[in-house]
């Protein structure tokens, strides 16, 4: 089992910036693919971006490149997701997420645990 938590989510004008932070816990994480969605109201949750295990070489949706830079601590189990240039279309609720396989994987069922999420509110 991999216990995540999400932290770091608020309110923030758009243009600016959030962190947010995964942190994980349980059977051997830096073996894991971390990635991120996020989930709007009333709309599937949808792939953010991931994180090899080990490499560090990370993969994302078309939408947030140029704009979010995914990164991960494995000596301190964390994931980290670096937004800037927020846009409200950004809104949501945003997951951690942790998978056995490779990173290209945009299904939400292709990963295997996940967080409890964290909201994210860009106002205009």
């Amino acid at each position: 089992q991999v216990q995540l938590v999400e932290s770091g989510g608020g309110l923030v004008q758009a243009g600016g910036s959030l962190r947010l932070s995964c942190a994980a816990s349980g059977r051997t994480v830096s073996s894991y693919a971390m990635g991120w969605f996020r989930q709007a109201p009333g709309k599937e949750r949808e792939f953010v971006g991931s994180i090899h295990s080990r490499s560090g070489r990370a993969y994302y949706a078309e939408f947030v490149k140029g704009r979010f830079t995914i990164s991960r601590d494995n000596a301190k189990n964390m994931v980290y997701v670096q937004m800037n240039s927020l846009k409200p279309e950004d809104t949501g609720v945003y997951y951690c997420a942790a998978r056995g396989g490779n990173i290209e994987a945009l299904t939400p069922r292709a990963w295997d645990y996940w967080g409890q999420g964290t909201q994210v509110t860009v106002s205009s």
